[in-house]
């Protein structure tokens, strides 16, 4: 596996991406619009990104009123708009926004990564309360001007990271923070992620383009590219599902789900921002993110809590016979999970295990939904 520090990298897709932004925020600089005006109290929702989560988001809110579905595909568009059928429907969420706004309350992004700051941000600067998936952005930069956005518009946002909800995740903070381990000084979480190629080169050559999709639409903010339908197993390239590995549409297994799976012990042990990174990876380009991947992040000492070491995982559930599968599993050491394996017969493809001076806590899913402790005097 290839050992670097993680270190910034500045691009043309970088250039091209944080331009957008800025002429997002310039064009759509204006006075507040108020919010629509509701006899019957419900809230009007447009939703971006109707297919995949997008289709899940906006069926969560149905008993509000969903006056406006947009996505790149048709097919999508057709088959959500028999659900709702009194919503406008656009392909290009600018022409949404531009037409709907007075009839807009709330906005739900539900994209591919890239996509979310522009969208966000072009909502808020319009007044509108905004629901965006995670990953909230693809860089730091994004997450801050979204923020600068929000505070200036006074509007209500939330990112969907839907274990949070998760009563268990909220009672192992609350177990952490009694001090039932002790003091946690190692944290270690994997995922059995990616589920979606990583690792790869862009494919040569293109294919046409389907003719419900607009690929120009779809690439949003990113260089353009050709399109691709398909690699040679049969999976997809890019639309839909495939874009996670790519990093101009992505983030990667470790963007898309530690959110999730580290949700839990970032929220117990305030972990905030560490002070040095370390990554193994295997193979890695300029387009993918790598297959597989270990790193380390050191925590310092927080408002009364020991300094930690947080270990981070993914590539542990190879995709069998594809062309970007790689060499191995990709979990803690044995020596830490042996007792994980004696207890439930194997190690999970996905976990959290912390290790405090006084036990250790375990929770077997994505969602911190359930856990186990085991105390260091506990007897076998």
């Amino acid at each position: 596996m290839n050992k670097q520090v993680i270190l910034s990298r500045h691009s043309r897709r970088h250039f091209i991406r944080y331009s957008s932004l800025a002429i997002g925020a310039t064009v759509l600089t204006g006075p507040y619009l108020l919010r629509a005006r509701n006899l019957n109290g419900k809230v009007n929702i447009a939703q971006i990104g109707a297919g995949g989560k997008g289709s899940s988001d906006t069926d969560c809110c149905s008993s509000e009123n969903i006056v406006a579905l947009c996505d790149v595909d048709q097919n999508t568009l057709d088959h959500r708009q028999q659900k709702y059928p009194d919503a406008k429907v656009f392909r290009d969420y600018r022409k949404m926004l531009s037409k709907m706004h007075r009839h807009i309350d709330a906005v739900i992004v539900s994209t591919p990564d890239n996509h979310h700051a522009c969208a966000a941000i072009m909502a808020m600067k319009l007044g509108k309360h905004v629901y965006c998936q995670k990953p909230l952005t693809i860089s730091v930069y994004e997450a801050r001007m979204m923020r600068n956005v929000a505070a200036e518009k006074k509007v209500v946002t939330q990112m969907g990271n839907q274990g949070s909800s998760e009563s268990g995740l909220r009672r192992a903070v609350e177990v952490i923070q009694a001090g039932a381990i002790g003091p946690v000084r190692q944290v270690h979480v994997w995922s059995n992620r990616p589920i979606w190629p990583q690792g790869m080169d862009r494919p040569l050559g293109s294919d046409p383009v389907p003719r419900t999709l607009d690929w120009d639409l779809w690439i949003g903010p990113a260089p353009m590219r050709p399109y691709k339908d398909k690699w040679p197993d049969g999976k997809r390239v890019y639309h839909d599902f495939a874009w996670r590995g790519w990093q101009d549409f992505g983030t990667g297994a470790l963007g898309d789900m530690a959110c999730h799976t580290s949700n839990m012990p970032f929220r117990a042990l305030k972990l905030g921002y560490p002070t040095q990174i370390e990554a193994e990876t295997s193979h890695m380009n300029r387009e993918a993110y790598p297959i597989k991947s270990k790193i380390r992040f050191e925590f310092p000492a927080r408002e009364g809590l020991a300094p930690a070491q947080f270990w981070w995982y993914d590539g542990g559930n190879p995709l069998p016979n594809a062309p970007y599968v790689h060499d191995g599993n990709s979990k803690p050491p044995k020596e830490l999970t042996s007792e994980i394996e004696e207890m439930l017969g194997k190690i999970p493809g996905s976990g959290c295990l912390l290790i405090g001076d006084k036990g250790k806590l375990f929770s077997p899913d994505d969602y911190g939904a359930k856990f186990f402790i085991k105390l260091s005097d506990e007897k076998e």
